[in-house]
């Protein structure tokens, strides 16, 4: 198969690559779409050389497993977590799949090989059926719609709550759709780039602040709302973010991480302290959290398509990776191997 393969100068290269092989309880897909995550630009240059990325997928079964022929049969469209458990530990058994006692296999980021190819290998307990109303390719969006609804579940959000959400990328916009589908009274995103404050307000958000601007995003906030941020989401991951959201949030608040940084985020402890905050750091998501996103599409009471700024064939893959780790208006690019 074709995949796109990570180098020695941790870009990519379009290249044959041995077609993956399902074990008893696996099952190949032939992708349909994979989305380039933001996280992915950020790990890719601490991945293996020779590492096919892309975690963000949905597909068509080509082969399926011994075991795996009572559930599934090859032409089922599906959408399937980037993980693979061992299926009978607690946490497999409850969903919780990033947190199987034996150690999940990341698809795409250090463990198997990822979507940004032909061809994938994923988990039968791990995968999920797609409705046949859904476009090509349009599951790829599970998997990102899945990650900000489950920071929106973890945040327990009130209806009438008022809502931050530092960054309006795709994490960002997310957070915003599940926000608004839960009953938050106010959404206010900030985001330096005009195009992904508008394309939150089509998904839900009530304004936006450009964080560029004089003026803070805390103030920004309470003059727009009268007050400060009941929950205020992290999307963004880079160091400074923890402490802005503190600042951000209303006494008893609540501060949800869900922006991926890997370096020292030092921040004040006392202001969060003094203002009795809670605060979720949150990760991946749920099975039940790709179950529901499934059913509310199907359902037409989400809309997620916007989203989607460009479709493109596998060998324009390598230049949008690197032109997305600059800032641009692109929010949600879907790769079609």
């Amino acid at each position: 198969m074709r995949a796109a393969v990570l180098n020695e100068q941790k870009t990519f290269d379009i290249v044959e690559h041995p077609d993956p092989v399902p074990g008893a309880s696996d099952l190949v897909l032939r992708v349909e779409a994979c989305g380039i995550c933001g996280s992915d630009l950020k790990a890719a240059a601490g991945m293996p050389v020779g590492l096919v990325m892309g975690h963000e997928f949905c597909g068509e079964i080509v082969a399926v497993g011994r075991d795996a022929t009572n559930s599934w049969k090859v032409g089922d469209r599906v959408a399937s977590l980037p993980l693979i458990g061992c299926g009978v530990c607690l946490a497999c058994l409850k969903g919780d799949v990033v947190h199987c006692a034996r150690g999940a296999d990341a698809i795409g980021v250090g463990g198997s090989s990822g979507a940004y190819a032909e061809y994938i290998k994923v988990g039968r307990h791990e995968t999920f059926h797609l409705p046949e109303s859904f476009g090509h390719g349009d599951g790829a969006l599970v998997e990102p719609l899945a990650v900000g609804l489950h920071a929106v579940d973890r945040a327990q959000l009130q209806r009438g709550d008022n809502v931050l959400i530092i960054g309006g990328g795709p994490v960002g916009m997310a957070v915003t759709l599940w926000a608004r589908h839960f009953g938050a009274r106010e959404i206010i995103v900030s985001d330096p780039v005009a195009a992904r404050r508008d394309q939150c307000g089509q998904l839900g958000a009530n304004g936006g602040i450009d964080p560029t601007q004089t003026e803070s995003v805390r103030d920004t906030f309470k003059r727009t709302v009268g007050r400060l941020a009941d929950v205020v989401f992290e999307c963004v991951g880079v160091p400074g973010m923890v402490q802005a959201s503190i600042e951000c949030a209303e006494v008893h608040g609540k501060v949800v991480i869900v922006g991926v940084c890997s370096k020292p985020d030092p921040f004040v402890p006392i202001v969060a302290l003094m203002k009795e905050l809670t605060m979720h750091f949150v990760v991946y998501y749920r099975s039940a959290d790709y179950r529901y996103t499934i059913d509310m599409l199907r359902a037409g009471r989400v809309d997620a398509l916007s989203m989607v700024s460009d479709r493109i064939d596998l060998d324009a893959f390598p230049a949008m990776f690197e032109a997305l780790k600059h800032p641009t208006t692109q929010c949600k690019v879907l790769v079609l191997p």
